[in-house]
């Protein structure tokens, strides 16, 4: 927790004293009446934002997003801040305010909410119809206030007032927020981009730029394309690139893109609609959007439009246009289902047309690839966006949109957000290109604690715990580090279980232990190490046993032996799960397992059978 000292608020700033750290010369210790500003989310990652505000009795939480795990997190389902410092804090008043309704901002409402005690949730028109959708599904709606705002709403708080201004983005009803403090202005820009002929409303350009010439001492910034330099592609450039494409093929067209960029869905199902194409929608949260989008006038397209899967085998192929989830490659969706030949509904054919809408997330690349390759595998064509296409322009700020950003408001201070380290990095030249001091630039990361004081920004020689938590399921203790360490190393060498039969009154192994694999070495082949490696086992036991000993000891000296000569001969670590057994009737048991191992071991081997070892 941070500790408020109380001083006079004109003092010169206190040195913090830790010479633990080489850069603490220029961090202060918080005081009475300070205004805190710290990540739970979003510094050094993409995705997973939540920005936390706190001035005394009072915490200002801006988005509360989930990050989707990586390759090597095997199992996890999501990624979400440590709520712990705001479960500490659960006296002091808290309200959460929303930017916009993408995953990474909105995803982590629900674990939020089973944690912190949130007063309201206020959150533009259509994050308020996905958050809806997405609490009623958990069945978490009842109890929760949640109140719709736009450009012109005003939130209050003792010591915060909000203003909102309109920004571009891939999804509709995005907001900036303008938050005035007791020591100051700061603006949070949310994730934007500049279009001069955007497909939605338009930015408020005047806003920006009068909130620039009353005074901003704070901006913070969306660093998402840092390292992409001049102007983003206008998304109207992309809609009649994809109306020319629809308008050039004859046979079947599938469309994947992201379900939460509402504007380019729309744009797929008009363009469909002005090429004489029925449209099918498949994946869960693409399904999601449509309803919503259309149910609030953000996509105009008439059900008479839209086929049911069971009418799509009767509609002629050139007819016909599917828009789908999996242009990231994941393995669960439609378009996955579709590649590998598994989707209840649709079997690609020759002659059919894929186009991508997307470009990959950082990370994705060889998920896509393979999809891609299946895809052309089954004799469709693949278009993707290149040189020669523009079938996918960006939600975010590219160098010199983030320059004008940069411009409009006229910060005295900046601190990049919503991004990975070398985004942030990147995100800071830009500003001092703008003519920001490099003193004035604030690189953070999740945990680190802003002080805005009368006017000036500092650094803090305190931290929050800002760790990450590991979702498995909807299970929000999460799943711990040796967990997932396990889950790796099963992945990776498989596991060794040595089941052991002893009789603890008489202190004595009642026979050699039977050792089974799964996932580490072929059986058949491998007797040979096995039978040595119960020798060995049976032979420390009974050692292990002229001594009083215990069954954790047994387990360790189980391990002890076990690991290092299964090493010795594999060089492969499996994990080692002991099993003892205490009874004497236990060893019926084991002689009828080795048995049963003895006539697996004489059963001849197909040569044309791949077994799984």
């Amino acid at each position: 927790m941070i500790n408020h000292h109380t001083t006079n608020k004109n003092r010169a700033p206190r040195i913090s004293q830790d010479t633990t750290n080489k850069d603490s010369y220029n961090k202060i210790n918080t005081e009475r009446g300070d205004t805190l500003i710290y990540a739970m989310g979003g510094l050094g990652e993409v995705g997973k934002n939540m920005y936390c505000f706190e001035h005394e009795n009072e915490i200002l939480i801006i988005d509360s997003g989930v990050r989707f795990p990586e390759d090597d997190l095997l199992g996890v389902d999501y990624v979400i801040p440590d709520y712990n410092y705001l479960v500490k804090n659960n006296r002091k008043r808290k309200i959460l305010i929303i930017t916009h309704g993408h995953e990474d901002h909105i995803g982590g409402i629900p674990f939020l909410l089973k944690s912190v005690d949130i007063e309201a949730i206020y959150a533009p028109a259509f994050a308020v119809a996905l958050i809806n959708k997405k609490l009623e599904e958990r069945k978490m709606l009842r109890g929760v206030k949640i109140v719709e705002i736009n450009d012109r709403s005003s939130v209050k708080m003792q010591h915060f007032t909000c203003g909102f201004f309109n920004t571009t983005h891939s999804i509709p009803d995005s907001l900036g927020i303008l938050i005035n403090t007791p020591n100051g202005r700061i603006v949070e820009t949310g994730d934007f981009k500049f279009d001069l002929t955007p497909v939605g409303s338009n930015a408020d350009y005047q806003v920006m730029a009068y909130m620039g010439q009353i005074g901003v001492d704070l901006l913070m910034s969306d660093s998402t394309n840092s390292g992409v330099a001049d102007f983003s592609i206008s998304e109207k450039k992309v809609a009649a690139e994809i109306l020319d494409t629809m308008k050039k093929t004859d046979g079947r067209l599938i469309v994947a893109t992201f379900a939460s960029n509402v504007y380019r869905v729309s744009q797929i199902l008009e363009a469909a609609v002005a090429c004489g194409r029925k449209v099918i929608i498949f994946g869960r949260s693409m399904e999601n959007v449509v309803t919503i989008g259309r149910k609030m006038g953000k996509i105009k397209v008439g059900e008479e439009h839209f086929l049911k899967p069971e009418q799509l085998s009767h509609t002629p192929a050139s007819k016909t246009c599917i828009v789908c989830t999996g242009s990231q490659g994941e393995p669960l969706a439609a378009l996955s289902r579709i590649a590998n030949g598994t989707h209840r509904f649709i079997k690609l054919i020759p002659g059919d047309t894929v186009i991508f809408s997307s470009s990959p997330i950082p990370g994705n690349g060889a998920s896509v690839n393979q999809v891609v390759n299946k895809l052309f595998k089954a004799g469709a064509n693949v278009l993707t966006k290149s040189i020669l296409g523009n079938l996918h322009t960006t939600g975010h700020a590219s160098q010199e949109e983030q320059k004008l950003m940069l411009q409009l408001i006229k910060p005295k201070y900046f601190m990049p957000v919503h991004g990975e380290y070398k985004m942030l990095k990147q995100h800071k030249e830009t500003a001092m290109e703008t003519g920001i001091p490099e003193e004035n630039i604030f690189t953070c990361a999740n945990g680190d604690v802003l002080i805005l004081r009368n006017h000036h920004v500092y650094e803090s020689s305190f931290r929050i715990a800002a760790d990450d938590i590991y979702v498995d399921g909807n299970d929000i203790s999460g799943v711990s580090t040796a967990v997932l360490k396990d889950r790796k190393i099963l992945a990776d060498n498989g596991l060794v279980a040595a089941i052991i039969a002893i009789d603890s009154k008489e202190n004595k192994v009642l026979c050699k232990p039977v050792i089974v694999s799964r996932g580490f070495v072929f059986i058949k082949d491998s007797q040979g190490l096995l039978k040595e490696a119960e020798m060995i086992v049976y032979d420390a036991l009974k050692e292990k046993m002229k001594q009083r000993t215990t069954f954790s000891d047994l387990k360790n000296c189980v391990r002890s032996t076990l690991e290092p000569f299964l090493y010795n001969k594999t060089h492969r670590n499996p994990i080692v799960i002991p099993v003892i057994i205490n009874s004497k009737a236990a060893m019926a048991a084991m002689a009828q397992a080795r048995a049963t191992r003895v006539n697996q071991r004489k059963t001849p081997r197909k040569p044309t059978t791949h077994e799984p070892s």
